[in-house]
């Protein structure tokens, strides 16, 4: 790049936007970057604060900021993304689809560390919709050096630094536990709770099946829910310690792998997760998904409608920003619950 004064720039080529700011109407580009400037742009120059600019000298060892921005695309777009056109040497990522953002925060932080260059993102393990920013990037100096670019690929490798899972799983069964349900002795509230947080994510409901305390009970009516077709079961009530919830006992009995029973995260402690020899998940709810806004559920609940195998690990992070604050105004997932 050159810098020259604005006045003797009629005839020369712009090597970066120029942004023109005028509050509550604007922020936009005035010119763009290979604008050629004519005499009748410089009053123009001048009048967004423009005394000097930069032109563009050719140098085979630096990058242009557009160039340079289309290098960190490259490296972070994956399937069903969108991208943005590139504007004042920035290109954003849009979601193409419903579904569950995640992103390699390794690769994120190393490729932030090399400095003069940045990518920024939305948190991970987070549901989006189609037609939200995902992420930005960008290059901070209006040039740089080739080799730094090159370090940053390497960085990147082979994977992209993002993915955008859709919700794969349709299906899903429901086992109502208790005998105050069982026996009508007072009305499933819990239920419709669930079928409208699996709605959510275009997951239908196949079948309910009630059951006492009786474990052998609430595992036969996981079996027949399993032989339904159902992709996932919820089974709610009789999560606590209590000698009569045998929940996880009859979820243990029908399962291969428990995940977790407990979980750092409040609403939600005594959540249980296992899946079966097949994968399916089966989820062991308590209580406080019923009346709260927001628990571990919501949590969980588009992960695995994304098809993702969650383990140990995965709940052991939970615990920092997994306290929900019980704000009077809930908005979730825009919030630091569960980050």
């Amino acid at each position: 790049m050159k810098l020259i004064r604005t006045e003797d720039a009629a005839g020369q080529v712009l090597c970066h936007d120029i942004t023109q700011i005028i509050r509550g109407v604007k922020k936009d580009a005035v010119f763009r970057k290979g604008h050629v400037i004519t005499p009748e742009d410089i009053p123009v120059l001048l009048s967004v604060g423009k005394e000097h600019i930069y032109i563009w000298e050719n140098d085979d060892s630096m990058l242009h900021e557009n160039d340079a921005a289309l290098v960190l695309y490259d490296l972070c777009k994956n399937e069903h993304m969108l991208s943005s056109e590139i504007k004042e040497g920035k290109i954003e990522l849009i979601a193409q689809c419903d579904g569950l953002f995640q992103a390699d925060r390794k690769k994120l932080r190393q490729i932030n560390a090399l400095g003069e260059m940045m990518i920024a993102c939305r948190h991970g393990g987070f549901p989006v919709h189609a037609g939200d920013k995902l992420a930005g990037m960008r290059v901070i100096p209006l040039v740089i050096e080739k080799e730094k670019m090159q370090r940053a690929k390497e960085i990147g490798g082979t994977e992209p630094i993002f993915a955008l899972k859709p919700f794969l799983t349709e299906t899903a069964g429901i086992v109502t536990t208790g005998s105050e349900v069982y026996y009508g002795r007072i009305r499933d509230t819990f239920t419709p709770v669930i079928i409208e947080k699996l709605s959510e994510y275009g997951i239908t409901v196949i079948g309910q099946e009630l059951s006492d305390d009786d474990s052998k009970k609430t595992a036969a009516a996981i079996e027949k829910l399993l032989y339904m077709g159902a992709e996932a079961i919820v089974c709610t009530g009789g999560m606590s310690v209590d000698p009569d919830d045998k929940t996880p006992a009859a979820i243990r009995s029908v399962t291969d792998t428990v995940v977790t029973y407990g979980a750092p995260v409040l609403p939600g402690a005594m959540f249980l997760l296992a899946y079966t020899k097949t994968g399916i998940p089966v989820m062991g709810l308590p209580g406080c998904v019923m009346y709260a806004k927001r628990t571990i559920f919501d949590l969980v609940l588009p992960r695995v409608a994304a098809g993702e195998r969650l383990k140990r690990q995965d709940f052991v992070r939970m615990g920092e920003g997994g306290l929900c604050l019980s704000c009077l105004e809930c908005t979730f997932p825009n919030c630091g619950f569960g980050k």
